[in-house]
């Protein structure tokens, strides 16, 4: 039987509007985050994600790195706090989730912590490396593809 080639796509970036940031609590603005960058789809119930980068945000405050079990505790502690339940919160669905922050350079590991990336501004690290680089080089290649079909038709 032959091989059928599968289109997986070498990046991906999802981006969503919503209205204004007004009077939203921390843990609802990460969220809002995360559903704005495509780390959550919208009516989700498995966001342990948002809990994952607003501990990493809220470590950032001190200058913390975590290691991924610290992530989890404190991931736990969270969802306990805002009474919610405690699904998602395997240490291999942690390290998951860090990696997608990773893979949006949210997050990046320094030996075996992890902390938002060189602990700036997460306006300075969207503008730098999701709207500079990660947006740019898919749009580049977005219009590749349009170029290549003016070529053809």
């Amino acid at each position: 039987m032959p091989k059928v080639s599968r289109d997986i796509p070498i990046s991906e970036l999802t981006l969503r509007r919503y209205e204004k940031p007004y009077k939203l609590e921390k843990r609802e603005l990460v969220k809002k985050v995360c559903l704005s960058c495509g780390l959550l789809q919208p009516g989700d119930s498995r966001d342990i994600v948002v809990d994952v980068l607003y501990v990493l945000l809220a470590a950032k405050r001190n200058t913390d790195e975590l290691s991924s079990e610290k992530i989890r505790d404190l991931v736990i502690d969270l969802r306990k706090t805002h009474e919610l339940p405690m699904s998602g919160i395997a240490s291999s669905n942690i390290r998951r989730q860090i990696k997608r922050l990773r893979d949006i350079f949210l997050v990046e590991k320094i030996k075996n912590n992890y902390r938002i990336t060189e602990f700036d501004q997460m306006s300075t690290i969207f503008n730098e490396k999701i709207e500079q680089y990660l947006l740019q080089s898919v749009v580049d290649r977005v219009k590749d593809y349009y170029r290549k079909i003016d070529e053809v038709f």
